[in-house]
């Protein structure tokens, strides 16, 4: 198999490179040359947003192209129409986000973000949105849109299981979101890789979401097995949501993986089968925990942080308050 990734060196992109090359794929990697390619690429360099920055890609043939591209949806636009008679199947990484506030078991089929007159750089959704219209466009149903939910594992650069892991491998009493019960859906990135891989190869198209089923881990599982793979003493302190709003405490950015009523259920609630039909397989969630934290400790314990992301994670003085020491 012929793969063409445009990115490849970071989180998802690179997920996809490793698990292409594990399965033996000749992969080529297309992206502005910022950061090292992985060894036994072809890597070609280029910058979709420049004009003329898609030269590198007016020649050459590859089964399957996958997209991970998050900001203007003219590069996803234009990189599927200059591919499209040379490509078989065009994969783009989206999001659930590219749906409003659905409620809890919504599928794919529920509504979507308008994107169809936005040729600029607008919200994430949007952006998610307005690309996988570019790729349906230029690859009908070729076109696999792989609408993943948070998504864990090895080289996040978002901070999110990052955070938790390097707070509780500090130690010491820590502030832990009530329920302990919640139920929690996301996928690791590598499952998210070969899936994508594996249902192109296959000639899989349309939308799916991708990510594991709703409830398959608990946010007392998630934390407590990082108390254990990095085999702290820290002390989870549950702490009711009440109070964690009242302090001023934000779900997603101040306790990342946290999220409360309506927004927990769009976001830890998705309908699956569609994927789980099409072969999706989920590693355990101690696997993703003990691997991230493998690979955090090998980078010295500091994860790379994407620019256009928040910094994630509880003020130190506010986990204080929280915790009675002030």
């Amino acid at each position: 198999m012929k793969l063409l990734v445009l990115g490849g060196t970071e989180f998802v992109g690179r997920a996809v490179v490793e698990e292409a090359l594990a399965m033996g794929c000749e992969v080529t990697t297309f992206n502005r040359g910022r950061h090292a390619p992985l060894p036994g690429v072809t890597a070609l360099k280029g910058d979709r947003t420049a004009p003329g920055g898609l030269a590198e890609l007016e020649r050459g043939e590859w089964d399957i192209v996958v997209d991970t591209w998050s900001w203007a949806p003219s590069a996803v636009r234009d990189s599927a129409a200059l591919l499209a008679d040379r490509a078989g199947h065009y994969v783009y990484v989206s999001s659930r986000s590219v749906h409003p506030l659905v409620p809890f078991g919504a599928d794919e089929s529920a509504p979507v973000v308008d994107a169809s007159a936005d040729d600029g750089d607008g919200d994430y959704a949007r952006n998610k949105m307005g690309s996988e219209l570019g790729a349906v466009a230029a690859f009908g149903e070729r076109a696999l849109l792989a609408r993943a939910g948070l998504i864990l594992g090895p080289h996040e650069n978002i901070g999110r299981l990052p955070w938790w892991l390097s707070r509780i491998a500090r130690g010491g009493p820590v502030v832990a979101p009530e329920p302990a019960d919640l139920g929690l859906q996301y996928v690791d990135a590598r499952d998210l890789a070969v899936w994508c891989l594996e249902a192109a190869w296959n000639g899989v198209g349309g939308a799916f979401n991708v990510v594991s089923p709703a409830g398959f881990t608990t946010m007392a599982e998630l934390l407590e097995t990082c108390v254990r793979v990095t085999g702290s003493d820290a002390e989870l302190r549950w702490t009711s949501a009440d109070r964690l709003l009242t302090e001023g405490v934000r779900p997603w950015i101040d306790l990342p993986v946290w999220l409360v009523g309506d927004e927990h259920g769009f976001l830890h609630g998705g309908d699956v089968s569609r994927a789980v039909a099409a072969g999706l397989r989920f590693r355990p969630v101690a696997e993703t925990v003990a691997d991230t934290w493998a690979w955090l400790q090998s980078v010295g314990g500091s994860a790379p942080q994407r620019p256009d992301r928040p910094q994630l994670g509880l003020d130190p003085k506010v986990e204080a308050r929280l915790l009675g020491h002030e």
